[in-house]
């Protein structure tokens, strides 16, 4: 059986990362796909672009990789945009919308947000029209002859497995930012990857504590700006939006 690893939202959060890939280390799991925000809302977006190239096999483009390549009048985005190299930028523009892969005879499509844009939106408790909507085929996956078994994204922040007969979504959650627990975010892939003949498979999601305190002190060194709004999500794992 071969396991894949499945991260996102990392979002310049380096002490969630470094246990994130801790734990992926200690599980023997070789093969990493990230789903993208690499970098904003905490303090260290550079470092953690470098690690996740460092690690990861394949890795999509996430919202806030996109908007922060472009000119805002936001000032706390410029900050973010100041921790940014020239190269990091390059990078983050290239950053492809969308991954598939075979494991055990599943089609599985992976994505930041959506098949339809890395700005739609799409949550756990949304109607089922909602949901179902995750395995159509867009112009922005490619106009496939097939629909896709699984979809995994990352995005809300809320890891998932939902199983719909013979389809299953599911969310990866947040390595850096999680709005469910205050705990890192992972989800594994378990499977024959490439094999097209249906066999065994299963998707497990992965807690993960980190030093929360480390990073909140990261921040205040680095005198982030929203550093309460951000310690508020770290601590308490409630979006700041609803505060």
């Amino acid at each position: 059986m071969n396991r894949i690893a499945v991260i996102s939202d990392i979002h310049g959060n380096v002490p969630a990362l470094e246990a994130v890939l801790d734990d992926i280390q200690f599980r023997r799991i070789e093969k990493i796909i990230c789903l993208g925000d690499l970098a904003g809302k905490g303090p260290q977006s550079h470092d953690a672009i470098a690690m996740v190239r460092e690690h990861c096999e394949i890795t999509v483009k996430g919202n806030w990789d996109d908007f922060i390549t472009k000119e805002t009048e936001f000032e706390t985005l410029k900050w973010h945009q100041d921790q940014l190299t020239d190269e990091d930028r390059r990078y983050l523009t290239l950053l492809p919308f969308s991954a598939e892969l075979t494991m055990s005879g599943r089609l599985i499509r992976l994505f930041h947000a959506s098949p339809f844009s890395i700005y739609t939106r799409i949550q756990p408790w949304d109607s089922i029209e909602r949901r179902m909507s995750m395995f159509e085929n867009t112009e922005m996956t490619g106009e496939s002859l097939m629909q896709p078994d699984i979809a995994g994204y990352g995005d809300v922040h809320q890891a998932f497995v939902h199983q719909y007969k013979d389809k299953m979504l599911f969310n990866a959650g947040s390595v850096g930012n999680p709005l469910d627990m205050n705990q890192a975010s992972y989800a594994v892939l378990e499977g024959l990857e490439g094999e097209e003949a249906e066999g065994p498979f299963s998707i497990q999601l992965i807690r993960v504590p980190y030093d929360i305190e480390r990073s909140i002190r990261i921040a205040r060194e680095a005198d982030m700006p929203d550093l309460k709004e951000y310690i508020q999500e770290l601590t308490t794992a409630k979006y700041r939006g609803l505060s």
